[in-house]
């Protein structure tokens, strides 16, 4: 697949790197020669230094020829511009990154698709939703809904106290009458594990197991960690985010917004009635004391900053909050803020590889999710008629070693796979997969 990227930062180049393990014939555009060279030396990838609201550079980079045209510019204004110019030359499928809930609107957005915009994504708008479900759900670093909320991949972090530790993945599904649910990965000491049945599972692993939805909060008391009921939350930095999980937690729940921005913090006191606005700086150890933070049952750290953030949260959790939240957009940070005590990281990034990576799949993907502090993916797929996948049972296809089945939905069935499971068409098969084996997995269900 040609594929065209308008944009190298952080974003653009995470993805131009997940695209690259898929051996895509890509292009990168941006007006910084310095991105560009980063990314052209770790990576088969051919640059263009220019704008890529040019004529001649949209040229240069054959966006005629393009499958795919992706604008994730900082500006949503030359992302919208770039992505309608690309569909005119000739590209097949147009993407933009915006950052205007207004857009998003049914009626607004027949408007942009008039344009030659195929998909337009709101990075901050998925973020906060990504809080909100991950404040329901508070014993999990992260939780995933497949299917129609049949099945979920729930991922959390061992403590000491989990009954889990020193047993098995065999041991665990010999204790279930029928598999309810399945580990599909480990996370330890920075490496992702694929576990065969006689793995032992350690103190501070981080395990990434697919359940059925009824059998969810029995997964998570696995973690050692109890489920908090948040009355109370604190959340630090006005930005998007933080306004949009304020308005609609607002009225559920006692909400404190802190920003160190005066004029901010007076605006956002006249758009969230029910929420407390505070102005001072996070960071400040006695503010925070006098806020009461020690109260809070969750705290939000979402500044932009991710330092800032990092900062906050491992005072929170210092101070007792029992759900802490940290949005880190540096993606070396990831790991340290884990191994810091920060429950769970929200990354913008990782957000938008996300919604942008199934749009590169040949098969038929309904869902893909990038996730945090680990290297894998979660799809779902839809498995045609006559695919690999459907002509044998699950320990007779072979499937890639770097990557497992953990759950089938067929109609209002919903099963944990097995070696004995067999996969029948237009089935949705949520599949756990290492980078590099995506392209091998997809060809099963196509």
């Amino acid at each position: 697949m040609k594929i065209v990227i308008a944009g190298a930062g952080e974003v653009g180049s995470h993805l131009a790197k997940m695209l690259s393990y898929e051996y895509h014939d890509l292009t990168v555009i941006d007006e910084d020669a310095k991105r560009l060279d980063e990314i052209g030396s770790s990576s088969d990838i051919y640059t263009i230094t220019g704008r890529c609201t040019s004529f001649d550079i949209l040229e240069r980079a054959e966006v005629n020829k393009a499958n795919l045209f992706i604008a994730v510019c900082p500006d949503e204004n030359m992302n919208i511009i770039a992505a309608t110019l690309a569909k005119q030359l000739g590209a097949k499928k147009t993407i933009a990154r915006i950052d205007n809930d207004e857009y998003l609107a049914p009626n607004n957005n027949d408007v942009f698709i008039n344009m030659g915009i195929d998909y337009l994504f709101y990075p901050e708008k998925i973020a906060a939703e990504e809080v909100i479900t991950l404040l329901g759900n508070t014993s999990t670093s992260e939780y995933v809904n497949f299917s129609g909320g049949k099945l979920a991949l729930v991922v959390f972090r061992l403590n000491i106290s989990s009954p889990l530790i020193d047993k098995t993945p065999k041991e665990v599904d010999d204790g279930q009458e029928s598999l309810q649910y399945r580990t599909v990965a480990i996370s330890r000491n920075g490496n992702t594990i694929i576990p065969g049945p006689e793995e032992v599972f350690k103190e501070d692993d981080t395990l990434y197991v697919i359940a059925k939805h009824d059998h969810v909060n029995e997964v998570m008391r696995f973690s050692g960690n109890a489920r908090v009921e948040v009355k109370h939350m604190m959340i630090l930095g006005g930005s998007t985010i933080g306004q949009r999980v304020a308005m609609t937690l607002q009225d559920q729940m006692n909400v404190r917004l802190v920003d160190y921005d005066a004029e901010k913090a007076k605006r956002l006191a006249e758009i969230l009635d029910s929420t407390l606005v505070i102005n001072e700086d996070g960071r400040n150890t006695e503010a925070m004391i006098e806020e009461e933070l020690s109260s809070m049952d969750a705290f939000v750290a979402v500044t932009g900053r991710s330092e800032t953030n990092i900062l906050a949260a491992m005072l929170a959790k210092r101070m007792g909050v029992k759900k802490v939240i940290a949005e880190i957009e540096n993606l070396n940070y990831i790991k340290l803020a884990e191994s810091m005590g920060v429950d769970t990281v929200i990354n913008k990034k990782l957000i938008t590889a996300s919604n942008i990576f199934r749009f590169t799949m040949n098969t038929d993907v309904q869902a893909i999710k990038c996730l945090n502090g680990c290297d894998a993916e979660v799809l779902e797929f839809i498995a045609k008629p006559d695919s690999i996948i459907t002509k044998k049972s699950l320990a007779e296809v072979k499937f890639p070693s770097n990557a497992i089945i953990g759950g089938v939905v067929r109609s209002d069935k919903v099963f944990i796979a097995t070696g004995d499971t067999e996969i029948k068409a237009y089935d949705r098969v949520v599949v756990f997969a290492m980078p590099e084996a995506i392209s091998k997995v997809g060809k099963y269900f196509d």
